[in-house]
């Protein structure tokens, strides 16, 4: 069975919006990782500085 130039045409535009819509959902969850680290790092980083821990001073000479 072949195609028509038409049909040809149609899929190869169907095939692009596809691989279009899968770069844009990889795009999608590697941004959301990329934000969830950097919001799980400062939440780790805030629980180490928390306000149960205060630094000492210098001693006095």
């Amino acid at each position: 069975m072949r195609l028509t130039p038409d049909e040809l045409n149609a899929r190869k535009r169907r095939n692009l919006f596809i691989a279009l819509g899968l770069v844009a959902f990889i795009v999608l969850v590697f941004l959301t990782t990329v934000l969830r680290l950097q919001q799980n790092q400062a939440d780790a980083r805030a629980a180490l500085e928390g306000p149960g821990l205060v630094e000492a001073e210098p001693a006095a000479r």
